[in-house]
């Protein structure tokens, strides 16, 4: 009785052992090309004003709205990181709550993030802040 009920026991975690996976891979420049994504939130802080956009070139040409202006930069991908360098844009002057957040999106896009995608969303991660942004799948299949 005890072998069959520590079988039960140890079953079930010898599956669970062997259906993990190995850790992930690091997010390449080919699988963000022709994206189209929509941030969602900052810090896990749900957004609820104009949104922020970024829409991403097959040579990774990085281009979108920054919640008050448009901006525009060239998109690289390293080791798993993410950054737009030298970035520019428009210069309108919006809502004080829209300038933050604009301040907080360019900045963070324009330092190097570590990248994640599960199925359609994507986290960037680095030392200040978390974007996480919606994958847009009428944007992408347009392409």
């Amino acid at each position: 009785m005890k072998k069959r009920l520590l079988a039960a026991l140890v079953l079930p975690m010898m599956l669970a052992a062997c259906s993990t996976t190995g850790p992930s891979q690091p997010v390449t420049g080919p699988e963000l090309a022709n994206g189209s994504w929509s941030l969602m939130k900052i810090d896990n802080q749900a957004l609820t004003q104009p949104v922020p956009t970024l829409e991403l070139a097959t040579d990774l040409a990085a281009n979108g709205h920054a919640g008050c202006n448009r901006y525009f930069g060239q998109a690289e991908v390293k080791d798993g990181q993410f950054r737009i360098e030298k970035m520019g844009m428009t210069m309108m002057l919006c809502p004080d709550s829209e300038m933050k957040v604009e301040q907080t999106f360019t900045q963070s896009l324009s330092d190097w993030n570590k990248v994640n995608i599960s199925g359609d969303t994507m986290t960037m991660t680095n030392a200040k802040h978390t974007l996480t942004f919606a994958r847009d799948v009428a944007a992408t299949n347009a392409q």
